[in-house]
């Protein structure tokens, strides 16, 4: 990434004209080819950008530019609609590049994935004698979450959601109707589990006998003492 501190003016062309007259401002270039113009405020959103696919051609001014004090002109042009994005730099004060890698990505807190292991790894949460056969059964539209055996030897599926909904509800609906078909498994009991579950999905799941279970995720992954609290 390269960062820009500039005294400039902006002019956007294209499906609409918007211009930013003179002022010191932050200028992003990424690695993606894109161009951010940043003041100091508004939060996170640029006063004006260039998404890729775009290139970026900087350009010396014109003699009349250089009179009016522009020392550089930048032009960045999106491939597919040409709309065009000019940066006129009038005095640089600070220009560096910082190359940042490969972004893993935004990762969650307390995901569905995480839960899983969690539960999987706290398999008694379903209930005394349960024990875990495995995470990600397949059935033929897809994995469940857990299938797990209770204490007397009975299967159960179990679907886990962050926030359990109505479409939760019904996606464990269409897997015990498969896995209830294999003499192997029948019959097996459902359990939607979630941090959270609305009304409606509770009364969903309990008309289709299947037990709901919410889980505290602080508390199953030990930021939470239960033992020591007051209320």
């Amino acid at each position: 990434m390269r960062l820009v501190i500039a005294t400039c003016s902006v002019d956007y062309a294209g499906r609409l004209a918007a211009h930013l007259p003179l002022a010191k401002r932050l200028l992003m270039v990424k690695a993606d080819g894109s161009l951010l113009v940043h003041s100091d405020g508004g939060s996170y959103k640029p006063l004006n950008w260039m998404s890729p696919p775009c290139t970026l051609a900087a350009s010396e001014p014109s003699a009349e530019q250089a009179e009016a004090g522009i020392t550089e002109l930048w032009t960045v042009t999106h491939t597919k609609t040409a709309d065009k994005l000019v940066v006129s730099i009038y005095e640089v004060e600070h220009d560096s590049d910082h190359p940042l890698g490969i972004d893993p990505g935004l990762q969650k807190d307390g995901v569905e994935a995480h839960l899983q292991k969690l539960l999987a790894e706290q398999i008694e949460l379903l209930g005394y004698g349960h024990t875990l056969v495995r995470r990600e059964y397949m059935t033929a539209i897809g994995p469940v979450d857990i299938l797990a055996r209770d204490a007397a030897g009975g299967a159960v599926a179990v679907e886990l959601k962050r926030r359990g909904d109505i479409d939760g509800v019904e996606q464990l609906t269409r897997y015990l109707e498969l896995m209830n078909r294999d003499p192997h498994l029948a019959p097996v009991q459902g359990v939607f589990a979630a941090q959270e579950i609305k009304p409606q999905a509770r009364t969903l799941a309990e008309d289709r006998g299947i037990r709901c279970l919410v889980l505290d995720y602080d508390a199953m992954r030990g930021m939470d003492d239960g033992h020591h609290r007051l209320f």
